[in-house]
Order: structure tokens, then C-alpha cells, then sequence
């Protein structure tokens, strides 16, 4: 297959590493309008094809990976998708509901495949974790909580909510299996020049009775990666900035007393017993990404996260900008379709 990456900006060059790695993979195609990267791509990765813009571009490609601004998300996916090409967006997938559901449409009436980049999806910690959850080894879930914290990367285009929480927000749909009802954020700017650098988003799941909370900075001293989830029955801590031990299942928990004949409780008894390490065979998630991309784009298997999972992480932070304006009030997820023959899904 030949595949394109369109952006070789920071997190671009990383596509195009990894598909320079990989055997599926033909040609690679760099795609970028300023010619000092185009230059950086071809002495770093021999063999690679520049080009200057998509336009360019499509004769030598049969699917694109998308690393441009977000705002161009739309515009680049649909006209590759509009040509006949299999895409793959990086997260956000579009910067509103209604550009994601575009993208949707387009790549079914071009009949190609259309994938959002959900990275940490990817991740075999991840996966591992959402099969001890499927399992029903931590019990029924009650709450989780997510913190990703860094000093920048600073972005202009997007909030922090967009940029870090949103990969809290496809792992969090991910281990439950849907998508919140109601989310509430809260924010603040201390940056001239950009957008709410510290926020925190509160998602719940009515039906579940599941509420997760995320904490996104910019502006931390520390750099943490960490999602704690908690069951009735146990519970587990998903740490991406460890080495070794990314999970672990702790057989913790706590228990109601009540009186003979009552159902009133006297007390909470605690259990804290043993720590466990799943061992999970870690691959690097974009590569992982990458050739599952590439087999969809060659069998026609629908993508893990195809493009209804994408618009579906759109809409919650599109919720959660508006529950920012709204001073943290819960606003409802709305998920657009397009039409009563296709069905709302989970995301991933």
C-alpha cells in the first residue's frame, strides 16, 4: 500500500517514522507546503516522496494519515475521501459535529475507509485493561478518574480539553462501552494568547450509573499519564509514564455492614489484599495503529475506531466547550446520525 501522511509537523514525522518502518507499506508520501520540512522528511527517512500539497499527491497514494491543524481536518479528509482514498485522521478528528459528520458521509458515499486516530486506543496497557473490565474482574464499575498533566506542549488552535483530555475521554469510552450523557468542564486561561491551558471534565453515564472525571494542564511541573478505575469488587491504575508495571490490579475495595433485619448500614468494612501486574506484550501504540489502519484499508474490516467513533469524541468536547461558556453547567451529549437506518455506536 502506498500511504501518504499530509502535516510533518511534531506528531506528523511520527507517522511518517512508523510507516517508513513497515513492510505493509510501498511508498510513503510526505506531504507538507513549507519546503524546509519536506527537506528535514527526506534526509531523515531515505526513499521517502515529497510533495507539496494533496492535490499533488493523490496519483501516488492509496490511503492519507491527516496531521494537519484540526481546523483543516474536514477540508483534507473529505477531499482525499472524495478521490478514492482510505483516511485516517489524527484526534480531533474535526472541530465540530457537524465537520465530523461530513466526514462520515463522505467516506460512505466513496465506499472508503475512515478511521480517527485514537492513539492510546492502541495501546496494549489499554487493551489489556478493557479486557480485565469486559471480564468482570474489577466488578461493576463505579467511578474513574483521569489525570494528564504536562508542562506544554502549548497549541493556538484547540483548548487543553481538545488536545490531552480527548485521549482520556476514547479510553474512558472504550472501558465502558458507550458514550457519556452529560458532561460538565471547567477551565481557566493563564497564558495570554491561548486558550484554557488547566481544565477539568466530569462525564457521567446515566444508565450506568458510571461518572469519570479528567484532569488536563499545560502547566504542570510533572508529567503524569494516569487512569484509575474503580470497581465493586476491585480496582486498577493504568500508568502510561511507567516503564514496567503500566497496570495494576489492586484487590481493594470496601464493604457495607447493616443490622440483622435492616437494611439501614452500620459500618464500612475494608479489604485490601494483593497487588497484581497483568504482563502485557508492549508495542509501540502508532504502529499498532498504523498496521490495523492498513489492513481495514486492505480487507474492508471496519476500523476499531472508525469515523463514528471520531464524531463521537467530537461531540463531547464540543458538550464540554460549551459547559465551559456555561460556567461548568452539565450539558448533554448530542450525537448526531445520518438517518434512522444508522444507528448511534460506542465509541472504539
Amino acid at each position: 500500500m502506498r500511504v501518504g501522511v499530509i502535516g510533518c509537523g511534531y506528531w506528523g514525522s511520527k507517522h511518517v517514522r512508523v510507516l517508513t518502518e513497515l513492510p505493509e507499506v510501498s511508498d510513503v508520501v510526505v506531504i507538507d507546503e513549507r519546503p524546509p520540512v519536506l527537506a528535514t522528511m527526506m534526509a531523515n527517512h531515505i526513499g521517502v516522496l515529497p510533495r507539496s500539497s494533496l492535490r499533488a499527491a493523490l496519483d501516488d497514494i492509496d490511503a492519507l494519515i491527516v496531521a494537519t491543524p484540526p481546523v483543516t481536518h474536514a477540508t483534507v479528509a473529505i477531499e482525499a475521501m472524495e478521490a478514492g482514498k482510505h483516511v485516517l485522521v489524527e484526534k480531533p478528528m474535526a472541530t465540530s459535529t457537524t465537520e465530523a459528520l461530513s466526514m462520515v458521509a463522505s467516506a460512505k458515499r466513496s465506499g472508503v475507509i475512515l478511521a480517527a486516530g485514537h492513539t492510546f486506543v492502541a495501546n496494549d496497557a489499554v487493551r489489556k485493561l478493557t479486557a480485565i473490565v469486559r471480564q468482570g474482574e474489577l466488578g461493576r464499575l463505579h467511578h474513574l478518574d483521569a489525570a494528564r498533566l504536562s508542562l506544554g506542549l502549548y497549541r493556538d488552535d484547540v483548548n487543553v480539553l481538545w488536545d490531552l483530555a480527548a485521549h482520556d475521554i476514547s479510553i474512558t469510552n472504550l472501558l465502558v462501552g458507550t458514550v457519556p450523557d452529560l458532561v460538565s468542564a471547567w477551565g481557566d486561561r493563564h497564558t495570554a494568547g491561548f486558550r484554557e491551558d488547566v481544565a477539568s471534565l466530569r462525564m457521567v453515564f446515566t444508565d450506568r450509573n458510571i461518572t469519570s472525571t479528567v484532569r488536563a494542564s499545560w502547566l504542570s511541573p510533572e508529567k503524569v499519564r494516569r487512569t484509575t478505575v474503580v470497581g465493586s469488587e476491585q480496582m486498577a491504575i493504568y500508568d502510561d509514564t511507567m516503564a514496567d508495571a503500566k497496570l495494576q490490579v489492586f484487590d481493594k475495595g470496601r464493604r457495607l455492614r447493616v443490622r440483622l433485619g435492616s437494611t439501614e448500614p452500620m459500618a464500612v468494612n475494608y479489604r485490601d489484599g494483593e497487588v497484581r501486574v497483568p504482563y502485557v506484550a508492549f508495542r509501540e501504540p502508532l504502529k499498532v495503529q498504523a498496521r490495523e489502519f492498513i489492513e481495514c484499508c486492505t480487507t474492508g474490516q471496519r476500523p476499531i475506531v472508525d469515523g463514528w467513533a471520531g464524531l463521537e469524541l467530537v461531540a463531547v468536547l464540543e458538550a464540554a466547550d460549551r459547559s465551559l461558556r456555561e460556567h461548568g453547567a452539565p450539558v448533554p451529549v448530542e450525537i448526531p446520525t445520518l438517518g434512522p437506518t444508522v444507528p448511534r455506536r460506542a465509541a472504539a
